[in-house]
Parts: structure tokens; C-alpha cells; sequence
């Protein structure tokens, strides 16, 4: 049976969201293709109609990621009282909710212990949407110049980063708010003064 273009594009596209919720989820070892297809009641062979591998994939899927994470951020602080951007992605970044919810969260917060694993193509992609969400944010932040601001936003960004990691591994949800609202006080008072 031939499909027309435009179901071919809507399916790839089913497939790439589903793929980015999973990657995020259960990392890039822990999604066979297999699994993923059925979930979306394709065959295992439809999958080579849509993509030359499963790295391929996970390109497409965490490009997908950081869009998605990127596009809620961005709507978060379009929302924000003028002056208060920073502040608010960074309660919005350590928030609970932003934590407890992987599959939706940011790719790297998911995916940084094993992205060094990844190939070139994956770490390229990750690398472009990195250098691209610290040229967006970096005018919120304090510095004489781009360079600096750019600097400082790396810092925010991986510390950020590393907060959700931690917190994500405390079994104990209090200890888990904890790590989170000290984080949030630490870098509001750092970079947002």
C-alpha cells in the first residue's frame, strides 16, 4: 500500500515525538526500535522507511527535545514582568513539576551522564542547541559584555542542569524540595541581582 507524502511526514513526525519522550525517559540504550514501533502500532521494518538508523533517531529526537524545552522556557518568560525573566526561567527550570517529568524535561538534565557515549552526530546536534539556548538566554543575564553574559549563562545553565540531576536521584521528596529551593535561592540572589 503507498502512503502519500504528507502521512509519510506525519508518521515520521510520530515518531520523533514519541522517540524524544522516551530518550529523555530511558536514555539512548534503553529505547529498541522494536519497542518504540509497537508503541505507535508500526512494524519494526517501517522504521527503515523513515530513518537509515536508530542514530538517525535520536538526532532528530533530541533536536525535537530541545525545541519542545526551549519553546515552554521561552512562552514561561514571555509571560515574566519586564526585569524578571531570569528569575522566572530559573523557578520555572528547578521547579518540582520540571523534575518529576523527564520525558517532557530537558534533554540534558535526561540524557547528561551518557551524552559523551553518544556519536558525533548526536553530540553535534546537542552542541548546536546548547550554543543556541545560551545565545537566547544570555541577555537576561549580568555581564559587561556578550562574551561575558554567554560565560555566565554557561555557569547558570550547567549548574541548573546539575540541580535537576541530584534532585531527580533523592529517593526522599522533602529532601528533593529542599535541594531545589536552595538552588532556586542560590541563583536568583547570584545572577539576578
Amino acid at each position: 500500500m503507498r502512503y502519500s507524502t504528507e502521512h509519510k511526514q506525519e508518521t515520521r513526525a510520530r515518531i520523533v515525538r514519541t522517540a524524544s519522550r522516551h530518550f529523555r525517559r530511558r536514555g539512548g540504550k534503553g529505547v529498541g526500535i522494536a519497542e518504540l514501533m509497537s508503541k505507535l502500532d508500526l512494524t519494526h521494518g517501517g522504521f527503515y522507511k523513515h530513518f537509515n538508523s536508530k542514530d538517525e533517531l535520536l538526532t532528530e529526537a533530541i533536536a525535537r527535545a530541545f525545541d519542545e524545552t526551549e519553546s515552554r522556557f521561552t512562552e514561561a518568560v514571555s509571560k515574566a514582568r519586564p526585569g524578571t525573566e531570569l528569575k522566572t526561567l530559573i523557578e520555572n527550570y528547578l521547579s518540582l513539576e520540571h523534575c518529576a517529568n523527564v520525558g517532557d524535561g530537558c534533554p540534558m538534565a535526561a540524557l547528561a551522564s551518557e551524552i559523551r557515549r553518544f556519536p558525533r552526530t548526536v553530540r553535534t546536534e546537542i552542541d548546536r542547541a546548547i550554543k543556541l539556548r545560551v545565545k537566547r538566554t544570555a541577555r537576561f543575564l549580568p555581564g559587561a559584555t556578550e562574551k561575558e553574559r554567554e560565560r555566565n549563562c554557561m555557569a547558570l545553565l550547567s549548574g541548573m542542569i546539575g540541580t535537576i540531576n541530584v534532585a531527580r536521584s533523592l529517593v526522599d521528596p522533602e529532601s528533593r524540595k529542599a535541594l531545589l529551593e536552595a538552588s532556586k535561592d542560590f541563583y536568583i540572589k547570584s545572577f539576578c541581582n
